[in-house]
């Protein structure tokens, strides 16, 4: 008899599985906070952290399914220079729950304008299901690579970021640094 008993979750991803992916990421995982953490004593930023919502969102190509209401939740950890880390919850194009890990860098290319920013993240997304499955690329096993570019600005501790998810569509976020 087997130690772990497989039950099939309807993404198709095993529960063993996904233990076996837990037990190998946590490790890896502690190890980075820690060193993050570390560096993040000597960022520049008295606020490394942000949250995030959504304000806006538009389809390129509407249709009638789609929502254009994502209650996003976003937390991101700028741990060293323009380094980041971050998770969010939101309600896909399809109202379905879907959950998004990533780490990615901001950029700051313009002298004149320091509050402005350009932010590229990627990471893996989860919630795409059912006949929805396929609207994403890569997501046979429920979870998919994802790599986001954003547009930014600050004012003080305010941010508003507009994000281009794919071809899908355009997303207005506003949120505050703490």
């Amino acid at each position: 008899m087997p130690i772990f008993r497989s039950t099939t979750f309807s993404n198709g991803m095993r529960h063993a599985g996904r233990i076996a992916c837990l037990a190998l990421l946590l490790p890896a995982g502690a190890s980075f906070a820690a060193s993050a953490a570390d560096d993040a004593a000597t960022a520049d930023d008295p606020h490394p952290f942000s949250f995030q919502t959504s304000v806006a969102t538009r389809h390129f190509h509407p249709s009638p399914t789609h929502n254009n209401h994502q209650n996003l939740l976003n937390l991101e950890w700028n741990y060293k220079d323009n380094l980041l880390v971050g998770g969010a919850w939101f309600r896909n194009s399809y109202r379905q729950p879907t959950k998004l890990v990533y780490w990615g860098a901001k950029f700051h290319p313009l002298d004149s304008v320091p509050d402005a920013y350009v932010k590229v993240v990627a990471g893996l997304i989860h919630g795409y299901k059912g006949e929805y499955r396929d609207k994403i690329p890569f997501n046979g096993s429920g979870t998919a690579p994802v790599v986001l570019p954003a547009v930014g600005y600050c004012y003080k501790r305010a941010c508003s970021e507009l994000i281009v998810f794919g071809t899908a569509g355009a997303m207005l976020t506003a949120g505050v640094k703490f």
